[in-house]
C-alpha cells in the first residue's frame, strides 16, 4: 500500500522541473523519449503537477519499482486506484484510472523495518494508453496532456476569486500553514494556481481525479470555486460550533472552579455550605414528617439527588419544591376527636334548626368511633335545594367533632388534574387540590367538604367525576396516589361530605359510593324559627347593631317570609333581613333615631312593595285552569295549566316550552277525557269540531315530566264542565289511559311549594275520577299531613313537574 508520509516531510508545492534544475534529473517531460514507464498505484492520493509529497512504500513489488526508478531516469507514473482497499501489488490496469501524473523521485530512504520512504514531485498530466505487464511490476505507455490556456478577464477573475477564497480557507483551517497564503498570493499562472489549491483543498477522491483529468485551467478554476465555497461554509459552521462549545465549556469550567474556591474559603472560615445546610434542614423535616417507610426512603433518595445537582440548575428547584411538598403533607399528623356525644348534639342544635336525620347520622358515626377508634370515615352526600344549609352544616359537623374543616368547590371543574395533580415532568406542575387542602389543614383527618358535586363538568378536557371515584371510595382511598407526589396517601381517616342540588347529574358509579342524605325545603313556620334563632342575631351583629337599638315587632318575620320570599331555603330571607338592618343602621347613623323598632305594617317602608302575591284564587276563578306542582333543583314550585277550546278539527295545541314527556301526558289526558266523558259527568266530551289549546305559563322556562298529567286532566274537565277548580287545591301525579294515578317524586318539596302559595289541599290519590271530584267538590277532604311512601325520583334535571 502506498500511503502519504506526512510525519517526516510536509507537503510542498514547487514548479515542475525543467532540464538540469535538480541533481540527477533526467530529461524534461516534453522531451522525454517515448515508451513505457513504471506505474505506481496510489490508494488514497491523487498527485498533481508541482506537488511534492512523501510516500511510504511497503510492498516488495513497489520496492523493486522504486529501486529501478532511482537507478534509472527517476521517472514513473503515479496513478490512483479505483478502489482504495485493493493492495497495490495486486492491482492491474483495470483497477486504475486512465489518467495519472508523471512523477520524479527527489529522494529515497530505506529503513530497518524493510520500508522505503521516497520524496516525489509531480511533473505533468498524462493519459495512460496501454498497460504492459513487466515481470517485476506494472508498466504503461502514456501521452502527455499539455494545458490549454484561455487568457482573458474571466480567467483573471476566477484566479482572484479562487485565491481569496482559499486564503480564507487557510485562515479557518488548523491543518494548513500560513506560509501557503504567500505562495498562493505570488502565483500568476492559472494552471499552477488551480493545481496548488486542488492539492491542499479537502475534497472527495473522485473530485480530485476529475480535476487531474481536466487540462483546461479555466474549467478547473470554475470547478474549484464551487468546492471552495462548500469547504468554506463547512469550516465556518465548524468554527461557530466549536466557539459555542468552548464558550459553554469555559463557562461551566469557570463556575466549577469558582464553586470549589467558595467551598474552600467557607471551610477555612468555618462557614457551612448552603447545600449542606439545606440537606441538614431537609433531614430534620423528613424526620419530623414521620412518613411511611417507603415514602421516607423515596424522600431521602430525592434529597441525595438534589444535593448532587448544582444549585443554579432548574432541576435543583424542581427537586427542592417536590421535597417541600413531601415534607409538608400531613402523613401522620391528626386531630384528636371529641367523642362527647351530648356535647356534639348540643353544638349541632345550636348551629342548625331541625335536620334531625343528618344530626342522627353524625351522632351515630361518633358513637361507633368511640367504640372502634380505627373506623374509616364515611362518605356523606347532602342533596337539597339552595339555601337549606348544606355547606354550613359541614362546618357544624367539624366543630362538633373537634376537627379542622376544609372546603373545595367542584362547580365548573373540567380538568381531572385538579383532583390527581400533574406529573413532575411538566413545567409548573403541582399536586391536586385534595393534597393541597390537606396540606393547608395540617391534619390527615379533617372534615373535607366537596361542594356542588352535581355541577362537575365532563368534556374533552377530562372527567373529574371519574377521578373522584378513587377519592370517595373507602376501600380504595387508603392508597390514593397523587400524580405529583407519586406516593400513596391514606385518605380513609378523612370525613368526606359532598353537597349538590340534584342526584341525576352525578355519575352512577360515584353516587353508589356515597350515603345520600336528602335535605328538603323549609315550611313557613320553620323559616320563622330559623330567622328568629339564627338569621336575625347574625345580621344584627354583622351591621353593628344591638337588640336594644333594633327590634322586630310581632308579625314582621311572617310578612317578610310570605310577601318578599318564595324559595325552599332561607338565603333570600337572610338578604331581606340584611336590608332591614341596613335601613335601621342608616337611620341611627344619621341621628334620625336612637333606636329602631320595625312593625309589620312598616315593612313596605323598609323593603318596598311586596314582591309576591297569592294569585291562586284569581287564576283559577275561570273554568279550564288547574293548579299543578313542579319539582326543580331549587325546590318545589306551583304551575298553572290553562286549557281553552275553539272551532277547528279536533287538534291539540300545546305551548309553554313543554318537553316531550309532558306533551305525551297532554295527549294521554285528552284521550282519557274523550273516552270517559260520561263517567266524569260531562254533558258532552271533546268535540271533533273544536281545537283544544293547553298552555303552561312562564313559557321561557323549560318544563318536562309526567307528573302534570293529573292537572292536565283536571283542566280539560273543568273546561268542558264549565266549572272552575277550587282555588285552594293543587295536584300532582302521572296518569294512565286506564284512569290510574301513578307515583311521582318530590312530594315533600311540592307540598312545601303549595304551602308557600297558601294552598291548603293537596291531591295525589290513585284514581282520576276521585281526584277530579276532589278538585270540584269543596267538601272533599284530602290528607295534607304526613309524607307518603318514598316514590321514584324523576330523571330530568330541570323543571320536573
Amino acid at each position: 500500500m502506498n500511503d502519504m508520509w506526512m510525519n517526516e516531510f510536509p507537503m510542498m508545492l514547487l514548479p515542475p522541473d525543467g532540464p538540469g534544475t535538480l541533481p540527477g534529473a533526467g530529461e524534461a517531460v516534453s522531451g522525454a523519449p517515448p515508451g513505457a514507464l513504471p506505474v505506481l498505484p496510489l490508494s488514497d492520493l491523487v498527485l498533481f503537477p508541482g506537488m511534492v509529497v512523501p510516500l511510504v512504500v511497503a510492498t516488495q513489488r513497489s520496492t523493486r519499482l522504486m529501486d529501478d526508478v532511482v537507478n534509472g531516469g527517476r521517472l514513473f507514473l503515479a496513478v490512483t486506484q479505483r478502489e482504495a482497499a485493493l493492495k497495490d501489488d495486486a492491482a492491474t490496469g483495470k483497477d486504475l484510472y486512465s489518467f495519472g501524473c508523471l512523477t520524479r523521485v527527489l529522494k529515497m530512504l530505506k529503513f530497518p523495518d524493510d520500508t522505503v520512504r521516497v520524496l516525489v514531485q509531480g511533473q505533468g498530466r498524462v493519459r495512460l494508453e496501454a498497460f504492459e505487464l513487466h515481470p517485476r511490476y506494472l508498466t504503461a505507455r502514456y501521452a502527455a496532456l499539455p494545458d490549454e490556456p484561455e487568457p482573458g478577464l474571466e480567467t483573471d477573475a476566477l484566479m482572484r476569486n479562487a485565491a481569496q477564497r482559499f486564503q480564507e480557507v487557510i485562515s479557518l483551517s488548523p491543518t494548513l500553514p500560513e506560509e501557503l497564503k504567500i505562495a498562493i498570493f505570488n502565483m500568476d499562472d492559472p494552471s499552477r494556481l488551480a493545481d496548488a489549491i486542488a492539492a491542499h483543498l479537502n475534497m472527495p477522491l473522485e473530485d480530485r481525479q476529475a480535476l487531474l483529468e481536466d487540462n483546461k485551467p479555466k474549467s478547473r478554476l470554475t470547478r474549484l470555486t464551487t468546492l471552495l465555497n462548500r469547504e468554506l461554509a463547512v469550516l465556518r459552521l465548524g468554527t461557530e460550533i466549536q466557539h459555542k462549545v468552548n464558550e459553554a465549556f469555559n463557562k461551566s469550567q469557570r463556575e466549577y472552579f469558582l464553586r470549589e474556591q467558595m467551598k474552600t474559603i467557607k471551610k477555612e472560615l468555618g462557614e457551612q455550605d448552603q447545600q449542606q445546610s439545606e440537606g441538614k434542614e431537609l433531614d430534620e423535616r423528613i424526620a419530623r414528617a414521620k412518613m411511611p417507610p417507603d415514602v421516607e426512603a423515596a424522600a431521602r433518595k430525592e434529597k441525595d439527588r438534589m444535593l448532587a445537582i448544582p444549585s443554579a440548575s432548574p432541576e435543583y428547584t424542581v427537586s427542592r419544591t417536590y421535597l417541600d411538598w413531601l415534607t409538608e403533607v400531613p402523613w401522620s399528623a391528626s386531630t384528636e376527636d371529641k367523642l362527647d356525644i351530648a356535647a356534639a348534639r348540643r353544638i349541632l342544635d345550636e348551629d342548625h334548626y331541625d335536620l334531625k336525620k343528618v344530626k342522627e347520622r353524625i351522632l351515630e358515626y361518633l358513637s361507633v368511633l368511640k367504640l372502634k377508634r380505627d373506623l374509616k370515615g364515611p362518605i356523606l352526600c347532602f342533596i337539597g335545594p339552595p339555601g337549606v344549609g348544606k355547606t354550613s352544616l359541614g362546618q357544624s359537623i367539624a366543630r362538633a367533632l373537634g376537627r379542622k374543616f376544609v372546603r373545595m368547590s367542584l362547580g365548573g371543574m373540567h380538568d381531572e388534574a385538579e383532583i390527581r395533580g400533574h406529573r413532575r415532568t411538566y413545567i409548573g406542575a403541582m399536586p391536586g387540590r385534595i393534597i393541597q387542602c390537606l396540606r393547608k389543614a395540617g391534619t390527615r383527618n379533617p372534615v373535607f367538604m366537596l361542594d356542588e358535586i352535581d355541577k362537575v363538568g365532563a368534556d374533552f378536557r377530562g372527567d373529574p367525576s371519574s377521578a373522584l371515584l378513587e377519592v370517595l371510595d373507602p376501600e380504595q382511598n387508603a392508597t390514593f396516589t397523587d400524580l405529583y407526589l407519586n406516593q400513596p396517601f391514606d385518605l380513609s381517616r378523612v370525613l368526606f361530605i359532598t353537597t349538590g342540588n340534584l342526584l341525576d347529574p352525578i355519575q352512577p358509579a360515584l353516587r353508589d359510593r356515597m350515603e345520600i342524605l336528602e335535605l328538603a325545603g323549609y315550611t313557613q313556620q320553620e323559616k320563622r324559627h330559623i330567622a328568629a334563632k339564627y338569621l336575625v342575631p347574625r345580621q344584627i351583629a354583622a351591621h353593628g347593631l344591638t337588640r336594644s337599638r333594633f327590634r322586630l315587632g310581632a308579625g314582621v318575620l311572617e310578612r317578610v317570609i310570605s310577601d318578599y320570599t318564595r324559595e325552599a331555603g332561607v338565603r333570600a330571607l337572610e338578604l331581606e333581613l340584611a336590608a332591614l338592618c341596613r335601613k335601621a343602621a342608616r337611620r341611627i347613623a344619621e341621628g334620625r333615631a336612637g333606636r329602631v323598632s320595625v312593625r309589620a305594617r312598616e315593612v313596605p317602608d323598609f323593603l318596598g312593595p311586596r314582591k309576591f302575591e297569592s294569585e291562586t284564587a284569581e287564576r283559577t276563578s275561570a273554568p279550564g285552569v288547574a293548579t299543578g306542582l313542579a319539582w326543580t333543583a331549587a325546590g318545589g314550585d306551583i304551575l298553572f295549566v290553562e286549557a281553552t277550546q275553539m272551532p277547528g278539527r279536533g287538534q291539540l295545541i300545546l305551548t309553554g316550552s313543554l318537553g316531550e314527556v309532558m306533551k305525551e301526558s297532554a295527549q294521554a289526558a285528552l284521550s282519557y277525557v274523550r273516552a270517559n266523558a260520561k263517567k266524569l259527568g260531562l254533558p258532552a266530551g271533546p268535540s271533533r269540531s273544536n281545537d283544544y289549546h293547553i298552555h303552561v305559563p312562564s313559557g321561557a322556562t323549560p318544563k318536562d315530566g309526567p307528573s302534570a298529567g293529573l292537572a292536565l286532566v283536571t283542566a280539560l274537565v273543568s273546561l268542558l264542565a264549565r266549572q272552575p277548580v277550587a282555588p285552594d287545591i293543587a295536584m300532582t301525579g302521572e296518569i294512565t289511559l286506564r284512569g290510574r294515578v301513578l307515583p311521582v317524586g318530590g312530594i315533600k318539596e311540592k307540598v312545601l311549594a303549595a304551602s308557600r302559595a297558601g294552598i291548603m289541599k293537596f291531591v295525589f290519590i290513585e284514581a282520576i275520577d276521585k281526584a277530579v271530584l276532589a278538585a270540584h267538590r269543596p267538601a272533599a277532604k284530602v290528607p295534607t299531613k304526613g309524607r307518603p311512601p318514598k316514590r321514584k325520583q324523576p330523571t330530568s334535571a330541570r323543571g320536573r313537574s
